[in-house]
């Protein structure tokens, strides 16, 4: 990996030293400086392209350039002549300054090259040509080389630090703008420009009134000759593993016309590839966003789908199986007609082996040693139609429905040191509708008016079973003597009479939610407006479960604890509602713009169970602030400050006993109350097009009052806990950062993430408090050549520090990573990756691992239909990676065995 990083550095420095620079100032005739000129250096051997700049604040620019050759020089500017000029490099720097006329011409000046960038208002367009090397295949490959444009680890576009929240193909919502699904299956060579649109708002009536700063949405223009006809690929290909047979077919169809397009991707393989995740179709939103988001009311309906256990990129075996579908319909101007279906099917196997050691050794929990296997099955399934009506400017209304159902099933098989082996089966078949209402009316030129309403219908229905063995001799024996669950097969009013403690329960979660407000804005004048909300939430959530045994006649019975009153069913409703006012006004001063409010509450809370009705009605005023200095064009600084009411769901009210496995038992608190957080932030952004300076970074700061908190007592690793409100203030601070720069044909990067968080815990009747530091630096160095062949250096170094009073631990990651790829002879593209982790602690290191992936492919030229490829993963064929980690209960070290060595050789058709 040394001789790696030492040849990378010396191929930079090699071409750094092969470049001179060429600076200088664009001027307008009178000598005034011209921010966001045009200089364009063209090779004239060459006839390509060869660098470019966007002049900065003071006219400024910067080109690396080859030594000894001629360029035609381009600079040009909206509203001056373009000025050409031939211009000739030696071995030393140069320095020449342009003046450009003013241009009263109609005629419309042709440019030999696009600019790869342009600046549009808050609108980036990026030219993608002048971001591919040859090596691109997916759009995903073509974001990662623009400059403040980054994927992150869970697949998500981010612009200058914040997610993009929509994507669009020719203007029409791919799939409701879900950009993973886009980055990874539209082909990088139908993209002609890629528009980054900040400060975006979908309601084009309330883009002057509503802040969108947050807002980042990519609007994707296709090449000439894409609309009015298919295009896509078609991957198919087979391969070897250690014992089966690999294959995987992938169809990728897209359609666009201006009035109708239709998207088709497939997935069908057994190779562990996935265009979307088990957890993506789970998070899946489909663009609903819910009105009451910035009230500062935050209540958790839960989420009583079934986790799994194993993340989808760490298994032994993987099949998938994927179709989704996506159309839109403008039958008029004012009519647009949106749709999808998605199925997902996936299989997967997995095992792991974990040491697990409690926080505090006085409390007399023993270490465990597991190994479990689990077999896993989800089938998922979504259904969104949209319809929005604009018959003029002053008028706009949206409906949306969105259905969702789902039928997973996990078999876990594990052998504990302490508790022996255990079978467990979860199941569970939810499903859920939720209809989305907007009408957006502009009265007169002051006065908008928005009404948004959503209804939701969530109906849950897990189901659990649990064997474990059971010794009936040694029941009436000394504790010590005993099998490790019988104390809490007593407790539970189970049998103890078999050879086994076979348990269930079915649990039923019915919930209803109606979200709504009714927003007007009044425009004083251009500097300042007020806004008025007026909103209601109002939830249901009905919550029924029962334990029960199956006995080895096959009868079972009802069993009747010992502790919790005897309560091991639960029949509980849960009413909860929120009716609030809303005000907020924004003026502008110089470079401020702020936004000072608050929100008025009546709320009312009631759940009866057990023949008893619980009440808690209040009033809160929660305050807002939020204030933004523009210090440039692109450069800002923003900070906010919210106060938030949050409540839980009717699974912590319950009384009767749940079983969230056989080793997590809990029972809910009817009173508990509401939690109140304060939450303060500061971001910052600058985008110098100049040198292509990206930096960002924020920082949060959240305490926590009020908080509800666990009270949990173990009988030897099996926890019993139920809930209460804590007095004790929970605290998190976050911050996290990036700087990327470039410097000619290389561009570096630095990011940093740090994360602390103070957690008060009660374990055992005793408080202690969990103190824990993540920090993570990730600097990064990668070429971005046109013909040459591009690296990517990264090193991400991670410590987590955990104090969890008597126990302290310290672990530490070191993964540095390298990928490379290359077109070769504009015919073959290589390309391989390769990172080393080494895991360690304070007494030194723990373990370490390597993972090699590499794939070559052919194509006979950049336009042709077939492409053949190569490709291995696992080359190393390691067996298993190594994780370590720590919560606020214990600290555990897992061995995740993962898939073997697959190599693939693979077709694909181009349309």
């Amino acid at each position: 990996m040394k001789n790696i990083f030492i040849l990378t550095l010396i191929l930079v420095a090699g071409t750094t030293f092969s470049q001179v620079k060429l600076q200088g100032v664009v001027r307008d005739s009178v000598g005034s400086p011209l921010e966001l000129a045009n200089v364009i250096a063209i090779n004239k051997e060459t006839s390509g392209l060869e660098a470019y700049s966007v002049t900065g604040a003071d006219g400024s620019f910067t080109l690396a350039l080859t030594k000894n050759q001629t360029y035609n020089m381009q600079v040009s500017y909206i509203g001056m002549k373009t000025l050409e000029e031939e211009l000739s490099t030696q071995n030393d720097g140069i320095s020449k300054d342009y003046n450009l006329k003013a241009d009263n011409s109609l005629e419309t000046v042709e440019l030999s090259y696009e600019m790869p960038v342009t600046v549009r208002g808050d609108t980036l367009i990026y030219n993608a040509d002048s971001f591919k090397n040859g090596s691109e295949r997916k759009l995903e490959d073509v974001l990662k080389n623009l400059p403040g444009v980054e994927i992150n680890e869970d697949g998500q576009i981010e612009v200058e630090g914040k997610v993009v929240t929509k994507l669009m193909v020719n203007g029409k919502d791919f799939f409701d703008g879900d950009t993973k699904l886009a980055s990874k299956n539209i082909p990088s060579n139908a993209v002609d420009k890629i528009q980054v649109l900040r400060n975006y708002s979908e309601v084009g009536q309330l883009s002057g009134v509503t802040n969108n700063q947050d807002n980042v949405a990519i609007n994707i223009k296709l090449k000439e000759g894409k609309e009015n006809f298919w295009f896509g690929n078609v991957t198919a290909g087979a391969g070897v593993a250690r014992e089966d047979g690999l294959y995987i077919v992938q169809p990728k169809l897209f359609y666009y016309s201006p009035k109708f397009s239709l998207n088709f991707i497939g997935d069908l393989n057994n190779t562990g590839e996935s265009s979307l995740t088990r957890r993506d179709i789970r998070s899946f939103g489909g663009g609903l966003r819910l009105p009451s988001r910035s009230s500062g009311t935050n209540i958790n309906l839960g989420d009583n789908s079934l986790n799994f256990l194993t993340n989808q990129n760490n298994a032994l075996e993987i099949k998938t199986q994927l179709g989704a579908a996506n159309f839109s319909y403008s039958p008029n101007e004012s009519l647009d007609i949106t749709g999808f279906a998605i199925l997902n099917s996936s299989r997967i196997r997995s095992r792991e082996t974990s040491f697990v050691q409690y926080t505090d050794t006085d409390l007399g929990i023993p270490d465990e040693t597991t190994e479990q296997t689990s077999s896993e099955l989800s089938n998922q399934g979504l259904l969104k139609l949209s319809a929005s009506y604009k018959p003029n400017f002053n008028n706009q209304v949206d409906y949306d429905v969105l259905a969702r159902v789902s039928k997973d099933e996990q078999t876990q098989v594990q052998f504990s040191s302490v508790v022996g082996a255990t079978k467990q089966v979860d199941e569970v078949s939810p499903f859920s509708i939720n209809q989305n209402f907007n009408y957006y009316y502009t009265l007169n030129e002051t006065n908008i008016f928005a009404f948004e309403a959503q209804y939701l219908i969530k109906d849950e229905d897990p189901f659990y079973n649990a064997l474990l063995g059971n010794d009936p001799t040694n029941n009436d024996l000394e504790p010590e003597e005993q099998d490790a669950f019988d104390n809490t097969a007593s407790a539970l009013g189970l049998n103890q009479s078999f050879n086994n403690y076979n348990l269930g329960q079915d649990r039923r979660i019915k919930s209803n939610q109606l979200d709504a407000k009714l927003d007007y804005y009044n425009i004083l004048n251009n500097k300042s407006n007020i806004n008025i909300t007026l909103g209601t939430i109002l939830s249901q959530q009905r919550f029924n479960s029962n334990i029960f045994q199956f006995l080895e006649d096959g009868e079972f019975f009802n069993p009747t604890p010992t502790f919790n009153d005897g309560r091991a069913t639960n029949d509980t409703e849960y009413n909860f509602s929120d009716l609030y006012v809303g005000v907020h006004y924004q003026f502008k001063a110089g470079i401020f713009t702020v936004t000072p409010g608050f929100s008025a509450h009546a709320y009312g809370n009631k759940n009866v169970q057990f023949g008893q009705e619980y009440n808690d009605n209040f009033f809160r005023i929660l305050p807002d602030f939020e204030t933004r200095i523009q210090l440039k064009k692109s450069e800002s600084l923003t900070f906010n400050y919210n106060m938030q009411n949050q409540f839980t769901d009717v699974t912590r009210l319950a009384e009767g006993i749940v079983l969230n496995s056989f080793n997590d038992i809990q029972f809910g608190n009817p009173e508990l109350q509401n939690a109140l957080s304060h939450n303060l932030s500061l971001f910052y952004r600058s985008f110098n097009l100049f040198n292509y300076t990206n930096v960002f970074g924020r920082v949060a700061y959240s305490k926590n009052i009020d908080q509800i908190r666990g009270l949990t007592n173990f009988e030897n690793v099996i926890r019993t806990s139920t809930f209460f409100n804590s007095n004790f203030a929970d605290e998190t601070f976050t911050a996290f950062g990036r700087v990327e720069r470039g410097f000619g044909k290389v561009r570096a990067s630095l990011n940093i993430n740090l994360n602390y968080s103070k957690i008060n815990q009660f374990i055992q009747g005793i408080r202690s408090v969990n103190e824990a530091f993540t920090q993570s630096y990730t600097p990064g160095i990668r070429t971005t050549f046109k013909e040459a062949p591009n690296v990517t250096l990264r090193y991400r170094l991670s410590v987590s520090d955990n104090d969890q009073g008597s126990t302290s631990t310290r672990f530490i990651t070191n993964a540095p990573s390298v990928e490379f790829d290359a077109y070769i002879k504009k015919a073959f593209t290589f390309r391989t990756d390769f990172t080393y982790n080494r895991l360690s602690d304070e007494e030194g290191e723990i373990n370490s691992f390597q993972t090699w992936n590499a794939s070559l492919s052919y194509r006979k030229d950049k336009d042709a239909r077939f492409e053949y490829e190569l490709r291995a993963t696992n080359i190393l064929d390691i067996d298993s990676q190594i994780q370590n980690s720590a919560n606020n209960i214990s600290v555990f070290t897992s061995e995740t065995f993962i898939q073997p060595r697959f190599v693939t050789l693979r077709l694909l058709y181009s349309i």
